[in-house]
């Protein structure tokens, strides 16, 4: 095995690993591992955190995302090859899903937060739009109540992509991202702000629209084992009323995610200080643009993203004195079955994709380290 203490990773998970185990433990005692149980008090748990009516905890934000198109589709009765303007700047998960579902991406381009423009998105507004898919790149809240107004002006849907966002407020609001939204999805992906190895949430603002998704996410039965293994009687017969999929979660990711969740909102402060610290000691730098978040106090900081015409070479650099970062993202009209669904409009969203970098930003970060790659960085462009 490759000894890696002196990497500097662009991601590495932190789980608090006695209190993780010890919670999983609760379930592998009770013999409960699937839906149900410690599904239910994580969900009760992010409610009371995040201050959505809904949630339904299932097992990836993509699976997340698929039912809120899906619910949404089957609900307004869209029809195939109606429209959802949606970003190319992103993970393919948040447009695979359109296609899910027989209906069309139209990109809209970013801005220089990398959020989607308004001004955009208006343009690009027909009878066959239906909905908007807005996403939090890195946790950036960057437009997103101007997208909400543009939502109510014209009377489209809003799902919002927060598989970046799990603590992220606009402003100095208490109320958490994506409140004012018809559906927003969260990861807990193991290297997500709130991590488990692998799940995610859905949380409709219509209650009816909740009770469908967990039918839905549980291949259309009614009443999942759990449910029906109430008040010490287990009840064996069900009813199939929707044809859905297996996109529950599972207790022992829940298990996770309690433990996560009482430590993130200080986690993302120890984010938003590295980011700070980032931002401070490479602002000089003019070969590079910093992607500034609109409200840095309130973003979950995710991400730490710098732009450069230099990137690929510059990522080299990097990674031949062990500081791996990543990129986030390839402008999805780059890859083949996105080809047809190019357009004019995403200039921007090309420029960014091209020249794009994610430092490293986790919680096992150290000063040494964050100081570490802002000297690498400051030798490759002549600056030390």
């Amino acid at each position: 095995m490759s000894n890696t203490s002196n990497l500097i990773q662009v991601f590495k998970p932190m789980y608090r690993t006695q209190e993780v185990l010890d919670s999983i433990e609760i379930c592998l005692e009770s013999g409960w591992t699937g839906s149900g149980f410690r599904t239910d008090e994580f969900e009760e748990e992010w409610k009371k955190y995040s201050g959505f009516n809904n949630c339904h905890f299932v097992n990836s934000a993509t699976a997340g995302l698929h039912l809120a198109v899906r619910i949404l589709k089957q609900n307004f009765r869209w029809k195939d090859d109606d429209e959802i303007i949606t970003t190319p700047l992103t993970f393919i998960s948040t447009n695979h899903v359109i296609l899910y579902e027989n209906m069309k991406p139209v990109f809209a381009d970013v801005d220089k937060s990398l959020c989607m423009n308004p001004l955009s998105v208006k343009k690009l507004i027909t009878s066959k739009t239906k909905a908007i898919i807005y996403v939090g790149i890195g946790g950036n809240t960057a437009n997103y109540l101007k997208i909400v107004k543009v939502c109510k002006e014209y009377n489209l849907r809003l799902i919002v992509d927060a598989a970046h966002m799990a603590g992220s407020r606009v402003s100095d609001r208490d109320k958490h991202v994506g409140i004012e939204s018809d559906c927003t999805v969260f990861s807990f992906q193991s290297v997500k702000n709130c991590p488990s190895a692998d799940s995610g949430a859905v949380c409709f603002s219509d209650g009816e629209h909740d009770k469908i998704a967990r039918k839905m996410s549980w291949l259309g039965i009614d009443k999942t084992t759990y449910d029906r293994s109430g008040e010490n009687k287990y009840k064996w017969k069900y009813n199939v009323e929707e044809i859905g999929y297996k996109y529950h979660g599972n207790s022992i990711m829940a298990s996770m995610c309690l433990v996560a969740l009482k430590y993130l909102d200080c986690d993302n402060s120890v984010r938003r200080k590295i980011a700070d610290k980032y931002t401070k000691m490479l602002s000089h730098i003019k070969e590079i643009e910093i992607i500034q978040h609109e409200n840095e106090l309130t973003s979950s900081r995710h991400l730490f993203q710098i732009s450069t015409d230099e990137r690929d070479s510059l990522l080299d650099f990097l990674a031949s004195h062990n500081i791996y970062c990543g990129v986030h993202y390839i402008e999805n009209t780059q890859y083949p079955i996105y080809h047809k669904y190019e357009n004019s409009n995403i200039n921007l969203a090309k420029h960014y994709s091209d020249r794009l970098i994610s430092l490293p930003l986790h919680l096992h970060m150290n000063d040494k380290d964050v100081d570490e790659v802002i000297r690498i960085i400051s030798v490759y462009f002549g600056y030390e």
